[in-house]
């Protein structure tokens, strides 16, 4: 038994490497094709060998897969980034544990069914629905650096590759059961033909059809926007210690005006997330910061402006005016996180971050949770989002989206963008919290994914970088150095064209659920006949 328990260990460790190399190594999306094969291997001898208690080792694999691809958490929060691993692999584990319950009452292929299905709508509430999430490592994000082989996310969005994930690795382990076990000698060759073509489809087919698509889409070029990305480069941590905020804008602005060609320019300037927080929602004109790029803009009256902000209002008055404000003075304060565009007219229109970082910004559950929070102090983040996503205007009256940081993680979320007619989008974040590690790198990547799903140009705005302009194939055509002062000159296209992901949503994600109900139906229904 202590061998077959060594081998399951092995087969876990494997596991955990394999599945981490595509959020870690760039063009190594095909590992999550297998990486999860050795894993239902370690499965498989406990059955056989009636190993109790398999919880552990699966429990463990999605503890080390976690730690190891998400581990910079912990330079912005050591407590956060291990509640996110032991949070986010229990529920893995949970999901894995009903696979297995599914065994004993299921035949044949329904309890792979059900763990494929199962962990696609587990996915789908994360990105829909759950208040408190982290959808990192949604199986189809494998490919955000693999961009070239899920071109297809325009129709079935990251869902999609979270089923291709799982269909290569249950059709890989059953071929490798089968074989083992003798099983394939006894099959007829018309059943060995068909398992083996479908083998080969599963695995080919979506990679022939992402490279047509990739090298026959071509974009329209004949409307397009020139954008300067400012990366100003503060160290968050010494933001608000090492330099004022006047003295912060001047930096931006001196960074634009190197990069400005001539004085009748033309586009649109983005800033990064939080530049400022000196805006008062009440009255947004009157800021310091806001004062100083209308002083810059009306230098250069072509350029608009978006910049990020984290904006307040106030109220003067006795009772609050949600659940989430904090008291000012004799009134309230409420905070939000906040995209702001604005042009040499004074013309402003706000955007508020709706999808929030639990605990930094967002309060979850707020009338559990905000009461605790007061008793401890109030170290607990209350951001208020938007309830619905609209998008910002040029001058011209040309819409785009904006998504703040945390949001471009979220793929039917962006569609939204898209649906409210937005051209292009653009992406403004702060990833300096986690340092020079993978963090930033993935995040990245995730835009690329939002590219190709709404077939739409993004320009990313990062503090520190890294800055970068995606084309609508998902590639990045220029970006800056990470930790560099400096700004990115390019042009992105406009596009009106919805794609079918866009117009239709998340339909791998809805039909994985239905499908997850019915089989779980299916299960309760033989667990209440055997009592």
């Amino acid at each position: 038994m202590r061998k077959e328990k060594t081998a399951m260990w092995i087969c876990v460790l494997v596991s955990s490497v394999l599945m981490s190399l595509p959020w870690l190594v760039p063009h190594c999306g095909f590992f999550a094709l297998f990486g999860l094969v050795p894993l239902l291997c370690a499965d498989h001898i406990a059955d056989i060998n009636h190993i109790r208690r398999f919880r552990i080792w699966h429990y463990s694999f999605f503890v080390l897969w976690n730690s190891f691809t998400t581990w910079w958490v912990a330079n912005a929060t050591f407590g956060g980034a291990v509640f996110a691993v032991l949070a986010n692999a229990l529920q893995m584990s949970l999901i894995f544990g009903l696979f297995r319950l599914g065994k004993r009452r299921l035949k044949g292929i329904l309890p792979y069914l059900l763990l494929a299905s199962a962990w696609i709508a587990w996915e789908r509430w994360y990105l829909q629905s759950a208040q408190i999430s982290w959808p990192w490592l949604v199986l189809g994000n494998a490919f955000a650096q693999s961009t070239r082989s899920i071109q297809w996310y325009e129709f079935t969005g990251s869902l999609g590759g979270s089923a291709w994930v799982w269909a290569c690795n249950i059709t890989l382990f059953l071929l490798l059961k089968n074989v083992l076990e003798g099983d394939w000698a006894r099959m007829q060759k018309k059943v060995r033909t068909a398992v083996l073509g479908w083998t080969v489809f599963v695995f080919a087919f979506p990679y022939a059809a992402s490279l047509h698509l990739f090298h026959y889409y071509h974009e329209d070029t004949e409307s397009s926007l020139p954008v300067i990305i400012g990366q100003p480069n503060f160290d968050p941590y010494e933001k608000f210690s090492s330099k004022s905020q006047a003295e912060q804008t001047e930096i931006l602005l001196n960074l634009y005006s190197q990069a400005i060609p001539c004085a009748d320019w033309k586009g649109l300037l983005l800033a990064p997330e939080t530049f400022t927080s000196d805006v008062m929602l009440n009255d947004i004109q009157s800021g310091p910061t806001f004062r100083a790029f209308q002083a810059f803009l009306g230098r250069h009256p072509g350029a608009e402006l978006l910049f990020g902000a984290s904006a307040y209002q106030t109220y003067n008055r006795r009772s609050a005016p949600s659940i989430l404000a904090r008291k000012w003075g004799d009134g309230w304060i409420e905070s939000r996180n906040s995209a702001i565009m604005t042009d040499v007219s004074g013309r402003t229109e706000v955007f508020h971050k709706s999808k929030l970082v639990v605990g930094t910004e967002l309060t979850p559950y707020p009338k559990l949770f905000v009461p605790l929070d007061d008793n401890l102090g109030g170290v607990m983040g209350r951001c208020i989002a938007q309830k619905e996503i609209s998008c910002l205007h040029l001058s011209g009256g040309t819409p785009f989206g904006c998504a703040v940081c945390y949001e471009s993680v979220y793929g039917e979320y962006c569609t939204g963008y898209v649906r409210k007619g937005a051209q292009f989008l653009a992406v403004i974040t702060n990833d300096a919290w986690w340092g020079d590690t993978p963090g930033y790198k993935q995040h990245l990547s995730y835009s690329r994914l939002r590219a190709i799903e709404t077939r739409r140009d993004i320009a990313r705005c990062g503090n520190t970088g890294i800055s970068a302009i995606i084309d609508q194939r998902g590639e990045v055509l220029s970006s800056t150095p990470w930790w560099e002062r400096t700004t990115l000159t390019g042009t992105v296209n406009l596009n009106t064209r919805q794609t079918f992901f866009v117009r239709y949503g998340d339909v791998i994600g809805r039909a994985c659920t239905l499908l997850f109900l019915l089989l779980l139906l299916a299960l309760g229904v033989k667990l209440l006949n055997r009592r």
